[in-house]
């Protein structure tokens, strides 16, 4: 099986299944263990752990971060990199001629179940991948169907580290909260990630804030929408997602799923905070 990569420039040839795999994204480990190909993951991020309990593999490399002889002690005949932020890291192993192979960020969750695809189609699990795909849309579609009327406003802040963002239609967190039950902020605006616009969103008077922070920059939303003039607005309607699995807006593993079901249950009021 020949796998190309045109953003890469490299050419894979498996001589069938993938059996030596490391993943330096942790939505992409997740799915490797749900469609069963676990047991060939020998390397992964720290990260990755966070989404797949008692997770043995050796960490070989960070998100932007990777030793190319560390990973090649590994012997992969796979490693999973995506793009975006991770893109540098990823033509610099390949360069390496370690045998990259580069998923891209969804857009939405189509783009989990492509990506869900791919990986089992190089893992000789393609029936599980197809399975789980299956599964995931038989969930968003009850997600769709009891949807409340009318849906929330809400505006959504992810901070990455030190570095804010707001996201739009093109981002997967999108569906996150559409699947929720809630209308994004911004979900009509054609970018993925931009920086923020403080004016912009007073204007459209959200109903909710929810605010994704990473445990090395910690970030307290209640503060935040206080110091911003927020607090009277807003009241008690203020969110905060984390790294943890079912609470992670950022992360496009199938857990994602999980993730905009608690936060269904925190707009209800039928789930903690």
């Amino acid at each position: 099986m020949k796998v190309t990569s045109p953003v890469l420039g490299n050419t894979l040839t498996l001589d069938g299944p993938a059996r030596r795999v490391v993943s330096l994204v942790s939505s992409a480990t997740e799915t490797l263990f749900a469609v069963g190909a676990g047991a060939a993951v020998v390397g992964v991020s720290p990260y990755c752990a966070r989404y797949v309990p008692g997770l043995a593999a050796p960490v070989v490399g960070d998100y932007v971060r990777a030793d190319p002889a560390a990973i090649r002690a590994a012997a992969p005949d796979l490693v999973v990199v995506t793009d975006g932020v991770q893109l540098p890291l990823a033509r610099r192993l390949a360069a390496e001629g370690l045998p990259a192979y580069l998923l891209p960020v969804p857009q939405s969750r189509f783009g989990i179940l492509e990506n869900a695809v791919a990986l089992g189609a190089l893992t000789g699990r393609l029936a599980e991948a197809r399975a789980l795909c299956a599964s995931i849309e038989a969930g968003a579609a009850a997600l769709v169907a009891s949807a409340p009327a009318p849906r929330p406003r809400v505006y959504a802040e992810l901070w990455f580290g030190a570095h804010p963002r707001r996201f739009g239609g093109r981002a997967f967190v999108h569906d996150v909260l559409e699947l929720a039950g809630a209308e994004n902020l911004f979900g009509e605006d054609p970018f993925a990630y931009a920086p923020l616009d403080l004016g912009e969103v007073e204007r459209r008077a959200p109903e909710w804030l929810v605010v994704f922070q990473e445990p090395e920059h910690p970030v307290d939303a209640r503060a935040l929408a206080a110091a911003r003039g927020w607090a009277g607005r807003l009241g008690d309607r203020i969110v905060t997602s984390t790294v943890e699995r079912g609470r992670n807006l950022i992360h496009d593993g199938p857990s994602f799923l999980e993730t905009a079901r608690w936060l269904r249950g925190v707009l209800l009021g039928e789930a903690t905070r």
